[in-house]
């Protein structure tokens, strides 16, 4: 595979000074205002586009995903279990009430987020949404989906959950994106205590799992009827996905958690094995020595190796016209990292990256577009926020 072109690998001093300036300036005085969905910076050049920032809603507490209705109002999801509806306007937001108690220890909590396909026609209005379920002292990653009616949610329904409970706190995965067939995609992480569990067919830890629009295993699954695999899943060898898109052409694509470094973007493909923890770039966290070997035969290298700490999350795909020379782009979020990514894809490779943000708004748990082309950013904080990027002339 041929390397990736860096557009913007080493930002200068130049190219950020001018937006650390406007957002402390601005910023700071929409703090004291108390403002929202307002410019905090208002220019920012990029190799290809030029976009501004605004701040949609703020106060949100640890917010893991955003969802957008259609009529310009946002689900946020935050992980000690509450969903909040937030007006287009930012400024009004309430809590919808009838979700599952969540085990909000650690890394768990209400996670995930997305509409149904059809949502919007009154038959199909569902929010599905992953979580951590309690087990007694342990939990499991699950799906669920609820109603959505209008200003208050239906019951919920409990979809899915993985096989094997385990202790609470790491390594959920999690994120959930729609095949053009109208099948969900659902990431579930290796739990954590075990990496070995992603090796293990017969454990749902550590893969992506392909679903019906009501939790079941399709009959086309990769593994469907094979002995000693779960007929739900669709990859192998996945550490703790966090970000995750079906592109306008089909392709998956997941950003990935690695162990100290290792994160990992991947094209995800119908019974590929992708390596961990037999096969990682990353080091152990104890001792910094390289986790088993970097390429074996049989399993799935890589599309790209995230330098450093880049800590993945939240992963969405530019299309429309609102920002032309992102079409058909990817946008990586950062955790601890901070930063926003630009990956060029052409047939299933990356062929150049840019760093569009690094530090500016905090930790990017998610990123998603908007019906009409904008692109939406959460930040994870106990006082997260929302935020806008729109192109500007």
């Amino acid at each position: 595979m041929p390397a990736a072109t860096t557009l913007c690998s080493t930002l200068t001093r130049p190219c950020f000074a001018p937006r650390r300036q406007g957002l402390a300036l601005v910023g700071g005085l929409l703090l004291a205002a108390g403002a929202s969905a307002e410019t905090i910076v208002d220019r920012v050049e990029s190799e290809a586009a030029t976009f501004s920032i605004e701040r949609v809603a703020s106060g949100l507490q640890r917010p893991w995903a955003v969802a957008l209705l259609p009529d310009g109002r946002y689900l946020v999801s935050e992980r000690a279990g509450r969903l909040k509806l937030i007006e287009a306007s930012g400024r009004d937001v309430s809590v919808l009430e009838g979700l599952p108690e969540v085990s909000g220890h650690g890394q768990g909590g209400l996670l995930d987020v997305v509409l149904h396909p059809a949502f919007g026609d009154g038959e199909h209005d569902w929010i599905y949404f992953t979580w951590s379920k309690p087990d007694g002292g342990n939990t499991r990653t699950a799906l669920s989906r609820v109603r959505f009616e209008g200003e208050a949610l239906g019951d919920a329904e409990l979809l899915f959950e993985q096989d094997r409970a385990s202790g609470p706190g790491r390594h959920y995965g999690s994120r959930l994106a729609w095949l053009g067939d109208g099948t969900l995609l659902m990431s579930v992480g290796d739990r954590g205590s075990n990496p070995g569990r992603a090796q293990d067919g017969g454990d749902h830890a550590g893969s992506t799992l392909r679903l019906t629009e009501t939790g079941e295993a399709p009959n086309d699954n990769p593994f469907a009827g094979e002995p000693g695999t779960l007929d739900e899943i669709y990859s192998l060898g996945n550490r703790n996905i966090q970000g995750m898109v079906v592109r306008d052409n089909g392709e998956a694509w997941v950003s990935e958690h690695g162990p100290l470094t290792g994160d990992e973007l991947n094209l995800i493909e119908a019974g590929h094995n992708y390596g961990w923890p037999e096969v990682t770039l990353g080091n152990d966290y104890a001792t910094n020595e390289p986790i088993g070997a970097t390429s074996l035969p049989g399993m799935t290298d890589p599309a790209h190796d995230f330098q450093g700490r880049f800590a993945p999350s939240g992963l969405a795909e530019v299309s429309g016209e609102r920002f032309p020379a992102w079409q058909g782009n990817l946008l990586a979020g950062g955790l601890a990292s901070e930063q926003l990514m630009r990956f060029v894809i052409d047939e299933g490779r990356v062929m150049a990256h840019e760093r569009l943000l690094q530090g500016e708004l905090g930790r990017i748990r998610d990123v998603r577009q908007g019906g009409n082309g904008d692109i939406y950013l959460l930040t994870d904080a106990d006082e997260g926020a929302l935020y806008r990027l729109s192109p500007v002339e």
